[in-house]
Formats: C-alpha cells, sequence, structure tokens
C-alpha cells in the first residue's frame, strides 16, 4: 500500500526541540522532512524589567501565558517570586497548559476549540475586567490584541516578557537547492514570526511563489498572501491537524 505522503518533501520550519512530533507524523506518512528552523528561542541575557513586572505577584488576578515557551522560561521566575494561591491562570491552548500542569498548576482556563487570543478573549470570564490586574507572560514582541482587548474591558495589563525569538538562518540558499532538485513540495509555517523570517531571507524569490505554505491559522494563510505565496490552513493548531492538511492537499492532487 503506498502512503499518503510517499515523494513528499516538506520543510518544517520549527524549532527542532518542537517540531519532533510532527516530523515523526510527516515521516510515518510516508512523507520526507527537511529541517529548516526560522525561530530559535532563547532567554534573555537581562531579567530586570521581567522581575520589576511581576513583583509583587500577589497584585494580580490572572496570569496568561502566550505560548509553552513563556512556560518554559517564565514559570521558573514566577515560582522564584512566590505565587500566591489565588492567582488564577490562562493558557493560549492545550499544549501551553499541558507545559503549566507539569509546573503543578492544575486549574488552567484554555479555549475549547480554536487555540489563538481570539478564541481565549470569547470566553466569559474575560469578558468584565474591571478592577483586574493581568499579566501576560510572553515572548519579546507579538501580537498586541489580547492586551488591547482585556484593557478595553477595564482591566489593567502588564506583560512580563522573559524570551526572545531570532532567525538561526543566513540564507535560503539550501531550500532553493532542494526545489531546483524537485525535492521541495511544501513549507510549514506555524507562526507569523517563521513567516517574516522567510519573508526576508527570500527577499523576490520567484520560485517560493510556486511552493504551498502549510499553515495552522488563518492569519498567517492571509499575511502569506498578501505577499503572493500560496498558503493553507489548518484553521488550528495541533500536529494532528497540520498532517492531514498536507495528506488532503497532496490526495487531490493525485
Amino acid at each position: 500500500m503506498t502512503l499518503p505522503l510517499a515523494g513528499v518533501h516538506i520543510a518544517v520550519t520549527r524549532p527542532p526541540a518542537q517540531a519532533t512530533r510532527l516530523n515523526a507524523a510527516i515521516t510515518e506518512a510516508g512523507g520526507s522532512v527537511i529541517s529548516f528552523p526560522l525561530l530559535e528561542i532563547s532567554g534573555l541575557p537581562d531579567l530586570d524589567a521581567f522581575h520589576a513586572a511581576v513583583t509583587p505577584l500577589a497584585q494580580f488576578q490572572w496570569v496568561i501565558f502566550i505560548s509553552s515557551n513563556a512556560v518554559q522560561y517564565g514559570m521558573p521566575l514566577l515560582q522564584q517570586a512566590t505565587i500566591p494561591p489565588a492567582l488564577k491562570f490562562a493558557a493560549i491552548g492545550p499544549t501551553t497548559a499541558s507545559a503549566l500542569q507539569a509546573y503543578g498548576v492544575a486549574d488552567v482556563l484554555t479555549p475549547e476549540d480554536r487555540f489563538d487570543s481570539e478564541s481565549l478573549l470569547s470566553l466569559p470570564a474575560f469578558q468584565h475586567m474591571q478592577g483586574q490586574r493581568v499579566l501576560i507572560v510572553r515572548g519579546v514582541g507579538g501580537r498586541e490584541l489580547m492586551a488591547e482587548t482585556l484593557t478595553q474591558r477595564g482591566a489593567e495589563v502588564v506583560f512580563g516578557e522573559c524570551y526572545r525569538r531570532i532567525n538561526p538562518q543566513t540564507t535560503i540558499a539550501s531550500l532553493a537547492h532542494e526545489h531546483a532538485q524537485n525535492r521541495l513540495q511544501g513549507i510549514v509555517i506555524t507562526s507569523t514570526e517563521a513567516l517574516r523570517f522567510l519573508l526576508d531571507l527570500a527577499g523576490n524569490t520567484p520560485w517560493l511563489r510556486t511552493v504551498p505554505l502549510f499553515v495552522n491559522h488563518d492569519r498567517i494563510a492571509e499575511q502569506a498572501a498578501v505577499h503572493g505565496l500560496m498558503a493553507f490552513s489548518a484553521g488550528q493548531a495541533g500536529d494532528g491537524a497540520m498532517v492531514q492538511l498536507i495528506t488532503d492537499y497532496f490526495q487531490t492532487r493525485v
């Protein structure tokens, strides 16, 4: 029996440590993985601003973690500051919630379906925020929608930025070589930062417009389309949804 991704070569742009399950799923479906990480996550060399923002933790009613990276780099710092029992936790999705639970946080508010800022903001707990202080733990930069919306609803929002995202690649030459050898049938992009870094590397490279991008959010697909790229969205996070998207794409072209 022919596997659904036999002969298909997919570039995965996640950091290697976060791509293990996706890579395995693509390989299990018969595909070949090209590792081309566009993001490298590292802690900040100076955390004085983080400590100043979060001290004392008792001033906050809520702490929201934007990603599993935020948990990895932020939770040890919060534990140093002593987490008050009344502090409530929220996470952008189940992967981030699981990371929090590994730190002993049993009760984490998480969206049930789509895992993004919009879905978290739609939950009843975040509709009426007058008089509440919210700590958002995240990397340097990122979307402002969460903070802006909570502020409009009456909350006072503080950012705790504890890591940064950089592009470890200096050239797109290796992907161009794979494409020239007909060994690049798609590229997985799972963050707006990764898309931005890809565009920075590619410049006006014409061949990139012929390669489908497989993304996990409609917002990323829309941004790719603005730059003339062909993108297909799984509409949700999760390795299963991504592999299904890729499989469906190539099965309809057999």
